[in-house]
């Protein structure tokens, strides 16, 4: 009897990949085997909550007003992703070290500390994406569906731009490995 283990061919695991009917990502677009493209717009966050009343009271009707308008089927996604906030903490504390005077100085010091409190978080710290994702056949049809979403999210007070190769990947990898970045496919068990 040998001792050594025997090795699995990369080749032969099954992976979610495989089932899913991908077969690229182009253009900003998933490219699926059916003859569909997966795509949409990537919307950049806003904190209206720090608006006024009246303001936070017009973007919501605005946004109600959009997805209601809306006569397809659409997914709504929202993503975190990690960021690195240690070249933000650096220029902190070379502010820190040219200000004189102690009002300043006390308030760079809050966003120093606050800033290695989420770092300290198990969490650590996220920028959350936010995404309205289609699918269609025919690239005209894209074309229109994006041009009114990012208008309509303009007319909200929000930008919007189509997402990118990189947006969809990154969509991708965090539905099929719980948010966790890897350089492998997501091993699937029977």
């Amino acid at each position: 009897m040998s001792t050594e283990k025997s090795k699995i061919n990369p080749k032969d695991q099954k992976y979610a990949e495989n089932w899913l009917p991908i077969k690229s990502i182009l253009n900003g677009c998933i490219q699926t085997e059916d003859g569909y493209q997966v795509t949409g717009v990537k919307i950049q966050p806003k904190n209206i909550f720090i608006m006024d009343y009246d303001t936070q009271r017009n973007v919501i009707y605005n946004l109600r007003n959009l997805y209601n308008s809306l006569d397809y089927e659409f997914w709504i996604m929202v993503s975190g992703r990690p960021v690195d906030i240690h070249v933000y903490l650096s220029a902190l504390q070379l502010m820190y070290n040219n200000v004189t005077t102690p009002v300043m100085k006390k308030l760079i010091m809050q966003d120093i500390n606050k800033a290695n409190m989420f770092m300290s978080k198990e969490v650590g710290v996220v920028d959350t994406e936010y995404f309205i994702i289609f699918k269609e056949r025919r690239p005209e049809i894209i074309q229109k569906k994006i041009q009114n979403l990012v208008s309509g999210f303009a007319t909200c007070g929000l930008t919007a731009k189509q997402t990118s190769n990189d947006d969809l990947r990154v969509l991708m990898e965090g539905f099929l490995n719980d948010n966790n970045r890897t350089e492998f496919g997501t091993v699937i068990t029977e």
